[in-house]
């Protein structure tokens, strides 16, 4: 792989400050842009908020006995998770992503760049449907960039789906892979490694043709 830049980002404040984006978000939406669809799987915006909100709210205590009632499998125990804490008001969701800001999740493996990643992705699975900029830092991208590129993200980005490309960001300097060559904004290429095809007409290069077709169902 070709050598990347070097990007130094206080992890713990970036998660912290993510959250509080998320909370002031939650508090921003109507009722109807609450129940419109995410990008994130068959989500709403609500439910991808209290996933982020499950995250940070659930006693560790909760969650072997919910693992063994989902058949041992996590990812339904998870979305049950969020099901579950969607269905508060969004004002008492985005309070509890306030006073829980600096709560330390680290989730095996995939570690506090994971948590950054899983905020800023889910973050724009909110803000993409709904139309809103996303604000997101690039010095947080490029960490994002690193950890799915990384090895280590797993159940965020295959090592499939990224073989045998080069991505390349045209707002920051970052560059990973050998290959054909897939270029477009930070934000973007992460969307797209993480399986969002929506935002392929914003990426640029041979290598979208090979992405596009690893990311269909």
């Amino acid at each position: 792989m070709q050598p990347r830049s070097v990007c130094v980002v206080d992890l713990l404040a970036a998660i912290a400050d993510e959250r509080h984006r998320v909370a002031d978000l939650l508090d921003s939406l109507t009722p109807a842009q609450l129940d419109m669809m995410s990008l994130c799987s068959r989500w709403t915006v609500k439910q991808v908020a209290g996933h982020l909100v499950a995250a940070v709210d659930t006693p560790p205590r909760a969650l072997p006995p919910l693992v063994l009632r989902s058949g041992l499998n996590l990812h339904r125990a998870n979305i049950r998770l969020a099901v579950r804490a969607a269905e508060r008001p969004a004002g008492e969701m985005a309070a509890t992503l306030r006073e829980r800001a600096n709560h330390p999740v680290k989730p095996p493996v995939v570690g506090l760049r994971g948590q950054l990643t899983d905020l800023q992705v889910h973050g724009q699975d909110i803000r993409r449907p709904l139309g809103l900029p996303h604000g997101l830092r690039l010095d947080r991208l490029h960490a994002s960039l690193d950890f799915l590129t990384g090895g280590r993200a797993i159940g965020f980005t295959p090592r499939r789906r990224v073989a045998d490309l080069r991505f390349e960001s045209t707002d920051l300097d970052w560059s990973w892979g050998t290959g054909a060559v897939v270029a477009g904004p930070a934000e973007a290429l992460m969307m797209a490694m993480t399986g969002r095809a929506v935002v392929l007409g914003e990426l640029d290069g041979p290598g979208v043709r090979l992405l596009r077709d690893r990311l269909r169902p």
